[in-house]
């Protein structure tokens, strides 16, 4: 048996403004830096020893992870940090507060961007590429992205870097976001793309998968 942690950073100044993402790089608040802390202490409780710790390039779950890391003990394990693990981008949506776009678009058109499986944003024009995206090809700049197109960048991570160190037996630990962990959330059990509009993960909510030697699941507690 093997053990997969997926965690969603904590509370980051978007989340407390209520504002969209995405790829934008916002910090967490103190209370995001105090939710850590907290799961850090959750997984420390589970005596889960790690071998590798995945992360995106935003420093809201970069943050995130050095502080589990340092609760739980294990500030020495390897660290990749990937785009395919960013947040979904949220396209023009971004900086706009939430409760703003469902006076502008409508409840139901706001919904479905956020919950849905295929629903697009509305597009950004002309993307803005950054210093840390320079050694990448500039095609993977999205304007916006639906949940599948998000899950589309994110599945050959899971195929190139996380399930052959699963299969190998060695215990993985993912940092991420909120979108990308319901895009592999929905991979992993098996969700509908119906289904995956009833599925949240909350900011700093620890879950744990135990997986077998073929990486089907056989149990999943959230901490």
């Amino acid at each position: 048996m093997v053990k997969l942690v997926l965690l969603r950073h904590g509370e980051s100044i978007a989340n407390q403004k209520n504002t969209y993402t995405g790829w934008s790089d916002v910090g967490l608040t103190a209370e995001g830096k105090a939710q850590a802390e907290t799961a850090g202490e959750k997984i420390a409780s589970t005596g889960i020893l790690f071998d590798h710790v995945h992360t995106s390039v935003l420093s809201r779950a970069i943050m995130t992870a050095y502080i589990v890391q340092d609760k739980i003990g294990q500030n020495y394990l390897p660290i990749t940090k990937s785009w395919r693990l960013n947040e979904r981008h949220y396209g023009a949506l971004r900086g706009i507060n939430k409760d703003l776009t469902r006076k502008l678009f409508g409840p139901d058109q706001v919904a479905s961007w956020r919950r849905s499986f295929s629903a697009h944003p509305p597009l950004l024009s002309n993307p803005s590429r950054t210093r840390r995206y320079h050694c990448y090809p500039a095609t993977i700049i999205p304007r916006g992205e639906s949940l599948a197109d998000a899950s589309q960048r994110l599945l050959p991570y899971w195929t190139a870097e996380l399930a052959p160190r699963l299969l190998s037996g060695k215990n993985q630990l993912i940092v991420a976001h909120g979108s990308t962990l319901r895009a592999l959330v929905k991979f992993m059990e098996d969700i509908s793309d119906a289904g995956i509009n009833k599925v949240e993960i909350g900011n700093a909510q620890p879950i744990v998968y135990t997986l077998d030697d073929k990486l089907t699941i056989l149990d999943k507690q959230t901490l």
